[in-house]
């Protein structure tokens, strides 16, 4: 059932689903996999000889490390965008669009 008098527009369902699934799986599961592999390079440095291949492995490491905490703070700042968004302007539409965003069932 679509309601067309939400905030959502009848995008009630797509929002709860951005919000409740999708990003839980970005910011919990990718860095935590991310982590592993990092783990994995890490003893495969420890057991290595060859420098050359130990530092390009370590710059990997690195990349995914930063990549594992940029993905981890993306959904925080973009809720913190959707809310603050709400908050800063007077414009009917986006008031309505954080509305919409920071609660899909209520409004």
């Amino acid at each position: 059932m679509i309601n067309v008098e939400s905030a959502c527009y009848g995008f009630d369902f797509l929002v709860r689903i951005v919000k409740d699934g999708i990003f839980p799986v970005l910011q919990i599961f990718i860095p935590i996999i991310l982590i592993v592999l990092c783990t994995l390079d890490l003893g495969r440095v420890v057991i290595g000889k060859d420098d050359k291949e130990n530092k390009n492995i370590l710059k990997r490491i690195v990349k995914r490390l930063v990549c594992a905490i940029l993905i981890f703070f993306f959904v925080t700042v973009v809720n913190l965008f959707f809310t603050m968004i709400g908050n800063i302007t007077d414009n009917e539409d986006l008031i309505r669009w954080s509305e919409c965003w920071n609660n899909p069932m209520d409004v």
